[in-house]
């Protein structure tokens, strides 16, 4: 849609404003005069007027005998009637001899006086009363200038105060939580601006509104999930630990084993408050990273070293395909943390007797890493899920196969903020894989 700046908006109204006018003073003139021409038809008119003067003037000077005689007063009102003109005729005391309308004095105020004088003597006084030939085209400009104004006044509330009025009536209706307004297009460039910043402030504010709801419900799910995490070992903790207090574990076989369920449950305590807080401070906190250059390999054999009494647990062996000169700039205590979420996510699904594979090499200016185990590997929702906060597969929420739903949310987020990615996915021959990428260490 073209628009128009308010200043030539403006320089319209103001041409538009001495068009009008003129447009019905030139309309007025053809009717009177049949003719456009102003300077000939004007000189025309005056010598016009002079030459109908002379001849009534010389008609009553010639005639002072008869100037009461009804028949010559018919005679001469007739001339002033072509002449479009009034007279008086006053006696040389003033008083009136003839008049041809007496209202004439009122509407005809342009006068001509003359004195007739015959042997020395003053007979009388002429007075013609000139026709108000520039009247009409006076009340046709006055018209034309206020039809002009209304006109000016009507586009001004047209392209002006209206879409004003229905962006504050907008403004309103968002202040009030309704979101759904039409905001008003204009011809005027700067309303037309002001309407479109509008919108996008609108838009916005309507995506804000959005992300908050969003983070709202996020924040009630992960209270939720928190408060059922942490209830359920400390139910369980609480119930041994009861019945060690009231002795019930007599024997020193059952004490042991109440005693290791406790321990048990108070490292998930621990894992799980560990993981809540390097979450938040990841999610809110603007973390520094204490870049050094360090061998990726070692932080990778480090993880498997200390996830390998778990894995023997359950007997499952952990094969590794790791490349020299993987060489990286990152913070080794991140990373480590990263790879052991990795790492205990594969052999907590990995069923016994089952076979985790650890992959790293160096791919141009990037150092690729791969974790393949042989459990049950992702389904469809969890694949498009499994990097959510506190997301676990199993509705349950059973922590004999699960963890606290942040392990890879955190390895993820610690992966991008070493400028890398991490993606999950299933194996062709079954099983989970994870990949992912850092850049190599600049030289």
């Amino acid at each position: 849609m073209r628009t128009l700046r308010i200043r030539s908006f403006t320089i319209l109204l103001f041409f538009f404003l001495m068009l009008v006018p003129w447009i019905f003073y030139v309309t007025t003139h053809f009717i009177e005069t049949k003719t456009l021409s102003f300077a000939k038809n004007g000189a025309q008119a005056e010598i016009l007027q002079g030459q109908w003067i002379e001849k009534i003037v010389q008609l009553i000077e010639t005639n002072s005998d008869n100037w009461r005689d009804p028949n010559w007063q018919n005679q001469l009102h007739h001339e002033l009637q072509q002449a479009k003109m009034e007279a008086a005729i006053l006696s040389a005391s003033d008083q009136e001899i003839y008049r041809s309308n007496p209202q004439s004095h009122g509407i005809l105020p342009s006068t001509e006086r003359f004195s007739i004088i015959e042997d020395g003597h003053l007979l009388g006084k002429v007075i013609i009363y000139l026709p108000k030939s520039n009247a009409a085209k006076f009340i046709s400009i006055f018209t034309g200038l206020l039809l002009a104004f209304f006109i000016v006044g009507v586009e001004m509330r047209r392209f002006l105060l209206k879409p004003l009025e229905k962006m504050s009536f907008a403004a309103r209706k968002i202040a009030a939580g309704d979101w759904d307004v039409e905001l008003p297009r204009s011809y005027i460039t700067e309303i037309s601006e002001v309407r479109d910043a509008f919108e996008v402030m609108v838009n916005g504010m309507q995506k804000a509104f959005q992300i908050q709801a969003e983070l709202e419900e996020e924040r009630r799910f992960v209270i939720t999930a928190v408060a059922h995490d942490l209830r359920t070992p400390l139910f369980a903790l609480r119930g041994y630990l009861d019945g060690l207090e009231q002795g019930i574990a007599q024997s020193p076989d059952k004490i042991t084993k109440y005693l290791a369920v406790c321990k048990e449950k108070s490292a998930q305590l621990d894992r799980l408050v560990e993981d809540l807080f390097t979450f938040t401070k990841m999610e809110h906190v603007q973390m520094d990273l204490h870049n050094q250059k360090i061998d990726f390999k070692l932080i990778i054999l480090k993880s498997i070293d200390s996830l390998s009494p778990l894995a023997r647990q359950k007997n499952i062996s952990i094969s590794t395909h790791i490349e020299d000169d993987c060489f990286i700039n990152g913070d080794v205590h991140l990373l480590e943390r990263a790879m052991n979420n990795l790492l205990d996510n594969a052999v907590r699904h990995t069923p016994s007797y089952g076979e985790i594979v650890v992959q790293c090499y160096k791919e141009g200016n990037k150092i690729k890493f791969m974790i393949r185990d042989t459990g049950p590997g992702f389904s469809s929702e969890e694949l498009h899920r499994v990097f959510e906060p506190l997301y676990r597969g199993e509705a349950s929420r059973n922590r004999s196969t699960g963890g606290s739903g942040l392990g890879l949310t955190i390895s993820q987020r610690i992966v991008r903020l070493h400028g890398g990615e991490l993606s999950a996915g299933n194996h062709s021959e079954g099983g989970a894989l994870l990949t992912g990428w850092i850049s190599v260490a600049a030289p």
